[in-house]
């Protein structure tokens, strides 16, 4: 116990000292600003695809591939990846987010044709399904979820 509170000490000493001599190497400078966004573990609402209809430019600036996978998401940042997941028939794909929308009311996703092909929804339209974040795109860094709780090094002093 006495090895533990001393070990907090020293880390709480280092942690409120004053800046250091050291340097970033030049190497390590970034290249740019990182966008801080927030984790999103999982949601889940229904999913719908789009085809040949939806040919143009995406928000990424790309040309719209109905063959490629990749889906529409409101929020999420650009070219991160996600698992979809099909809650009616378990097929899940992973899917990278190139585009803005669905512009529809209730739809969480707008899936590219083969996507809703692998998905098993071709033909309905339309599936619940649940949305998993995979990895985000490069530049990005995400926070910590606020809801845990830090444990704290000392629970109480004598």
């Amino acid at each position: 116990m006495r090895n533990v509170v001393m070990g907090c000490a020293v880390a709480a000493l280092v942690v409120l000292s004053g800046k250091t001599e050291a340097r970033v190497p030049s190497r390590y400078k970034l290249s740019g600003p990182v966008n801080v966004v927030p984790l999103i573990r999982t949601e889940v609402g229904l999913a719908s695809w789009y085809g040949s209809e939806s040919n143009g430019k995406t928000a990424t600036g790309e040309d719209y591939d109905m063959n490629g996978l990749t889906a529409a998401h409101r929020s999420l940042p650009l070219n991160c990846k996600i698992k979809v997941t099909n809650l009616i028939n378990g097929r899940a794909v992973i899917l990278r987010v190139n585009d803005r929308g669905p512009n529809v009311y209730g739809r969480l996703l707008d899936v590219s044709r083969a996507a809703a092909e692998r998905l098993g929804f071709i033909r309905s339209g339309k599936a619940p399904v649940r949305v998993t974040m995979v990895g985000y795109p490069k530049g990005y860094v995400a926070q910590p979820d606020p809801k845990v709780p830090l444990t704290p090094c000392v629970s109480a002093l004598p």
